[in-house]
C-alpha cells in the first residue's frame, strides 16, 4: 500500500493547505475544525502530508466510526457499548482491522439487533443498508434471509447459511457491500456520485483487499474533485455543527452529553438555524470564550480578519471588512458581537 500511496503523491501536485482546505480536511477526517495549534502546524504544508498523518490516527477512525453508527441509527439509547466496538478506531488506525470487519463487528453488536428486532426488520436493514438492495425488488432474498434468521438453511446472496450471524457474514462478503460502502462514503466526502468506471475499480480493490479503503480515501482527498467539494459548501449536519462550535469558540470538543443534548434538540426541528443561533449566543455569553477586551484590540481590522480565517476558512472581502470595522467603531460593539455575527451567518452553518 505504501508504494500505491507514493504513486498517487507523485501523480498529484503537492498542493499546500490553505485556511479553507485545512478546515474542510479536518471536518472530513476528524469531524471538527482545526485547533489553533493545528492551524499553525499545517497551514502551507502539502496536503498529502496532513492526509497521511490523519488517516493513521485513531481520531480519524473514531469520526469514521461515529459516521457509521449514525448511518445505522445506532445512537443515543442504541449506541453500542461493547469493548469490541469501542476498540475499532485504534485497530483501524494501526491497520490491524479493515473496514469490512469493522462494520461486521458493528452489525454483530447487540445494539444492532435491538435496533432492528425480528426477522423481517433485521434482514430488510441488512439488505438495504449493507448491500444497497431494495427488498421490493428482491423479495426472494428477503424471504430466504428471514428463514435463515430463524435457523433454517438457505442460500442468501449466493451463499448458504443457517443463522442470523450467517446473514451478516454473507452480506459483508458480497460485492454489493463493497459497492454500497464505496458509494456512500464517496458521497459523504466528495458530495457527488462516483463515475461508474472509477467506482468499479475501487470496488474491485476493496473486494480484493479491504485494507485498500484507506488508500482509496487518500486518493479522494488528493483529487481535483475534492477541491471542487471544498468550493461548493452545503449545510453542516447538526452533529458536526455542534462539534465545530465548541472547537471554534471554546478550543475543545463537547462532552458526549453536551453533544447529545444539543444535537437531539436541533435534530427535532425542520429548520434548526434559529435554535443554532440561540445556542451560539448562549455559548458566547457564557464567559467561557476567551476574548480580549474591546480596548485591547488597537487594530480591529487585523483581529476581525483573523476571525474570518479561523471561523470561515477565508479572508474577508474588502466590503465585509469595512462593514465590520465600521460597526466595531461603535462604542457599544463588543468582540462578542463580531463573533456572534460570524457564527450565526449561513456560511458558518455550512462546510
Amino acid at each position: 500500500m505504501a508504494r500505491a500511496q507514493d504513486d498517487v503523491t507523485q501523480a498529484q501536485p503537492a498542493r499546500a493547505l490553505d485556511a479553507a482546505s485545512l478546515r474542510a480536511a479536518t471536518l472530513d477526517l476528524y469531524g471538527r475544525p482545526p485547533f489553533e495549534s493545528e492551524r499553525l502546524r499545517w497551514t502551507g504544508v502539502a496536503r498529502h502530508e496532513f492526509v497521511d498523518q490523519a488517516l493513521g490516527s485513531p481520531e480519524c477512525w473514531r469520526h469514521w466510526l461515529e459516521e457509521q453508527l449514525f448511518y445505522f441509527l445506532l445512537i443515543d439509547n442504541f449506541r453500542p457499548e461493547s469493548s469490541r466496538v469501542e476498540a475499532l478506531p485504534e485497530l483501524l488506525a494501526q491497520g490491524k482491522l479493515d473496514v469490512r470487519d469493522a462494520i461486521h463487528r458493528i452489525a454483530l453488536s447487540p445494539s444492532f439487533d435491538q435496533r432492528n428486532p425480528g426477522a423481517d426488520t433485521f434482514v430488510t436493514v441488512v439488505m438495504e443498508q449493507l448491500n444497497g438492495l431494495r427488498v421490493q425488488k428482491n423479495p426472494r432474498e428477503l424471504e430466504v434471509g428471514k428463514a435463515i434468521y430463524d435457523g433454517r438453511a438457505g442460500t442468501f446472496l449466493g451463499r448458504t447459511g443457517s443463522s442470523q450471524s450467517d446473514i451478516l457474514s454473507i452480506a459483508v462478503a458480497d460485492r454489493s457491500f463493497a459497492e454500497t460502502l464505496i458509494e456512500r462514503e464517496y458521497r459523504r466526502i466528495l458530495r457527488a456520485e462516483p463515475e461508474r468506471k472509477a467506482l468499479a475499480d475501487w470496488v474491485r480493490r476493496l473486494q480484493r483487499d479491504a485494507f485498500e479503503f484507506r488508500g482509496i480515501v487518500r486518493e479522494w482527498l488528493l483529487a481535483p474533485a475534492w477541491d471542487a467539494r471544498v468550493a461548493s459548501k452545503r449545510e453542516a449536519p447538526n452533529r458536526l455543527w455542534v462539534r465545530a462550535l465548541y472547537v471554534d469558540l471554546l478550543g475543545r470538543l463537547p462532552s458526549d452529553e453536551e453533544a447529545r443534548r444539543l444535537r437531539s434538540a436541533l435534530d427535532g426541528l425542520s429548520d434548526a438555524a434559529p435554535l443554532r443561533s440561540v445556542f451560539a449566543r448562549v455559548l458566547i455569553d457564557s464567559g467561557q470564550v476567551a476574548l480580549p477586551e474591546r480596548d485591547a484590540i488597537p487594530e480591529p481590522s487585523g483581529w476581525i480578519a483573523e476571525r474570518f480565517r479561523s471561523l470561515l476558512g477565508r479572508e474577508p472581502s474588502a466590503r465585509e471588512l469595512e462593514s465590520f470595522v465600521s460597526t466595531f467603531r461603535d462604542a457599544e460593539c463588543r468582540p462578542q458581537t463580531v463573533l456572534y455575527a460570524i457564527v450565526t451567518h449561513p456560511e458558518y452553518q455550512s462546510y
